[in-house]
């Protein structure tokens, strides 16, 4: 685009974010799902999202802390090393079932995970079991359930069991999402900034229904997971948080992480090239016991990766391999305040959770670890009534709003791309032997306890 107008246009996108809840077969359907407003919007039946009320959030959040009792006991308690069985899981679940009843909280937010940092094959014991630092764990007023101690995401047994359900789709298509404009839309823009002309001193605000207008409503798009689940949609909300943050339009609360706006506006680049952000998994090799029965996950995993896109005159957008590099310079903030940023808006600790339930479901499958502890795991890999996962209606496309800022570039800037990409597989291929871990299973698995969980 070759827009003689000194001004960055900042298009974003309306967030959401599903609460999903696991149920027994006989609730099946009773807890979440619909339209209901989720996490900060509403999806329509026909796909389109927009910003949930204050009173439909206050709705959420009722819901949502309904039957909530106080956690108690060692469950209360943040721990380090928290071991999580899948057998124990499995178990859980088939006796809610049988006794008719909703699985139980503890159960669904997988004893407080916070991360998975190891899977451990318990051959004696016919198990696989995840473990990681773990915490008790609360609902925000947006309903977002986290730690008590750090903010972060709790993690949640539906998004594990979509993992470990995707994992072939996920080897034939990959796992992603992204919020694109059309091209049909980028012409009409086009077409409209080439009518407008900025009179001295006029705000360029002036202009935005007209742009909103012509620029029509972003496509949202997604493979490798169900459309409808929760997974699918923290992929999405992350992704338009991220550009929230780039462009300035929420405050990061993060020291060293100023926006994208803030560091391109009084430049001279080349402001006709569009800025591409994704945000994608970032893991050490993986560290593995000689006789492949004990795994480590290590690294900060997810980091945000830029590329420009090239606008077509018929208004397609396609890869150049070159990047802006203020985007850069954004992208690389971003990574490294990962951490901080996370710990103030849990979507991003959201994401992170089911990065690391991807590898961890496809180390599992790759390295046949359910086959090598003898254990049964169809009731999570095989869509069954015993295992029903509440739905959503799939996000299907967003209204574009367009926010304006001076800059001396003298072009306009339009940022509507991005996405997630998770590969699981390219993680799981990156391994190498630690003599150590040996040691650390045993020490992990000795005393094991009768309950699904326990802490070391």
């Amino acid at each position: 685009m070759d827009f003689a107008l000194k001004s960055i246009v900042r298009s974003l996108f309306p967030v959401f974010l599903g609460v999903l809840t696991l149920t027994s077969t006989v609730q099946a359907g009773q807890f979440g799902g619909g339209n209901r407003a989720v996490g900060g919007v509403m999806i329509d039946a026909a796909g389109v999202m927009r910003t949930a009320t204050v009173q439909e959030l206050q709705d959420l959040t009722t819901a949502m802390e309904q039957g909530w009792a106080p956690l108690a006991g060692e469950i209360a308690k943040q721990a380090n090393m928290r071991m999580v069985s899948l057998r124990g899981i499995q178990n859980a679940i088939k006796k809610a079932n049988e006794e008719g009843r909703e699985i139980p909280r503890d159960v669904q937010y997988l004893a407080g995970l916070q991360r998975i940092e190891y899977v451990f094959v318990d051959k004696d014991k016919n198990d696989v079991i995840i473990a990681g630092p773990a915490e008790p764990w609360k609902v925000r007023e947006d309903g977002f359930v986290v730690g008590t101690v750090t903010g972060g995401a709790t993690m949640r047994l539906s998004d594990l069991v979509v993992a470990l359900r995707s994992v072939e789709t996920a080897r034939q298509e990959g796992i992603s999402c992204s919020i694109e404009p059309t091209a049909e839309g980028r012409l009409r823009l086009q077409k409209l900034m080439r009518r407008i002309t900025l009179r001295p001193g006029q705000n360029p605000a002036v202009y935005e229904a007209s742009m909103r207008e012509a620029f029509g409503p972003q496509t949202i798009q997604l493979t490798g997971v169900p459309t409808d689940s929760r997974f699918a949609r923290t992929m999405v909300a992350a992704d338009y948080e991220m550009k929230r943050v780039a462009m300035g339009l929420t405050p990061s609360q993060v020291n060293g992480l100023n926006s994208y706006l803030q560091m391109s506006k009084n430049s001279a680049h080349a402001s006709n090239q569009n800025p591409r952000w994704w945000m994608a998994c970032d893991y050490d090799s993986l560290a593995k016991s000689e006789d492949g029965l004990a795994w480590k996950l290590s690294g900060q995993g997810v980091k945000t990766m830029t590329e420009i896109d090239a606008i077509s005159d018929d208004g397609t957008a396609s890869q150049t391999g070159r990047k802006d590099k203020f985007a850069q310079a954004w992208a690389d903030a971003m990574t490294e305040k990962y951490a901080e940023l996370s710990r103030r808006m849990p979507i991003f600790s959201d994401l992170q959770n089911i990065m690391d339930m991807t590898i961890v479901a496809t180390l599992i499958s790759q390295e046949r670890l359910a086959q090598k502890a003898n254990l049964d795991l169809d009731l999570f890999t095989v869509k069954s009534d015993d295992l029903p996962l509440s739905s959503y209606v799939t996000p299907k496309a967003v209204d574009p709003q367009c926010s304006f800022i001076r800059g001396r570039g003298g072009k306009w800037v339009v940022t509507a791309s991005g996405g997630v990409d998770i590969n699981g597989f390219e993680v799981v291929e990156k391994q190498q032997t630690d003599a150590n871990l040996a040691k650390v299973c045993s020490t992990a698995l000795a005393g094991t306890s009768e309950n699904w969980w326990w802490d070391k």
